[in-house]
């Protein structure tokens, strides 16, 4: 490849990584003033806002190895769903309390797997966004795997949403380590991270907290991908009306 070629191929790696961080973030904040709790409704907002700093990160990335002047807010505000690449997993609705934290749990965990990857990247600022991350990951990780356990292995009624929100979310969970051909010569550059050798490290861990929570591993029976393409669920068109309408009602304002 050659360095413009590369130039562009971690641009794109750049966007798709902050897409991932954006979508969360804002499936994250729609939990603020609706948590169980006054300490779990501020916590979730914490979260939400670590994603949605590491999503800045990204994209400002992003619009420097553009070169055409663009700001981060040109990469969350002004593309449509099929010009967002993040897994489909992030974009699907909150759901119940349940849902949520399977859904953290299972992110979390690749999360603190590929940000212990990406630190090592020949990319100085993509080792400098991975070295922040990380450091909030563990949090998150800490939390969710408290949350499921407490639920999971709680009452008849939380460890059955638990399960069913499980069950519900594992098929989306496999498309976090299909490698494309963009991530394989960023890899093979030593620039991104190869995510298929995360998978074997991530069932592990994800396994030995379920079975301690007393949930029952799902089977790999069906799989859902398409988002790192553009194809996405119906959820993404209804999540971006929300972010981008006051960017879209007037745009290029500032404040």
């Amino acid at each position: 490849m050659s360095e413009q070629q590369l130039k562009q191929a971690t641009l794109a790696y750049a966007v798709r990584l902050g897409d991932d961080a954006l979508v969360l973030g804002h499936r994250i904040s729609e939990w603020v003033s609706y948590g169980p709790f006054l300490e779990e409704d501020i916590a979730y907002g914490n979260v939400a806002l670590d994603y949605i700093g590491r999503a800045r990160m990204l994209y400002s990335y992003a619009a420097e190895l553009s070169g055409e002047g663009k700001s981060e807010d040109d990469f969350a505000y002004t593309r449509n769903e099929r010009e967002f690449s993040n897994l489909l997993i992030n974009e699907l609705p909150k759901g119940d309390f349940a849902y949520s934290q399977i859904r953290q749990l299972l992110v979390d965990v690749y999360a603190s797997l590929f940000l212990t990857q990406l630190l090592q990247s020949k990319d100085a600022t993509l080792a400098a966004i991975a070295a922040k991350a990380i450091k909030e990951t563990r949090y998150h990780l800490r939390r969710s795997r408290d949350w499921v356990l407490r639920l999971g292995d709680g009452t008849e009624e939380s460890h059955r949403r638990t399960q069913v929100a499980l069950d519900s979310l594992w098929g989306y969970s496999h498309e976090m380590f299909e490698l494309d051909a963009l991530e394989q010569q960023l890899a093979d550059a030593g620039i991104g991270v190869d995510v298929s050798a995360l998978r074997e490290s991530w069932h592990a861990k994800v396994s030995e907290i379920l079975t301690e929570a007393t949930l029952v591993v799902p089977e790999d029976g069906w799989k859902v991908r398409g988002g790192r393409e553009g194809y996405h669920t119906e959820n993404l068109g209804h999540l971006l009306t929300d972010l981008q309408f006051v960017h879209r009602s007037y745009p290029g304002c500032q404040w």
